[in-house]
């Protein structure tokens, strides 16, 4: 199958699969016309990367799942593994919506005082 074949059969783009290759969570092959060629099984991969990647993980992080992305990520126990992966990028989101909490509450402050400063 062809980029542009398993781009439309995942619901992704060219680009987006030639970076999850480059990142080397598929892999490819060359016709004699120097296009890429996936194996159909390339389907499933890179639906379960996509769905790691919407649940908030990075591309690094899917790396952890390489040896169940080609059947149901979702199916049996995860792995101690997989676990903290997904318990330190948990920890990051929380530290990051703290963040930008922390900056909305001083800038909704600075508003109120500005408005009340306001003849």
């Amino acid at each position: 199958m062809r980029i542009g074949e398993l781009a439309e059969a995942t619901g992704t783009t060219p680009r987006a699969l030639r970076h999850y290759e480059q990142a080397g969570l598929i892999t490819s092959a060359r016709a004699a016309n120097g296009y890429r060629t996936y194996d159909p099984g390339a389907v499933v991969r890179v639906r379960n990367i996509r769905r790691l990647l919407g649940a908030g993980l990075t591309l690094d992080d899917v790396r952890v799942f390489l040896p169940c992305l080609d059947g149901d990520v979702t199916e049996g126990p995860a792995s101690a593994g997989a676990l903290k992966v997904a318990r330190d990028r948990l920890a990051v989101l929380d530290a990051r919506i703290a963040a930008q909490t922390a900056i909305r509450d001083r800038l909704a402050t600075a508003l109120r005082e500005a408005h009340d400063q306001t003849p």
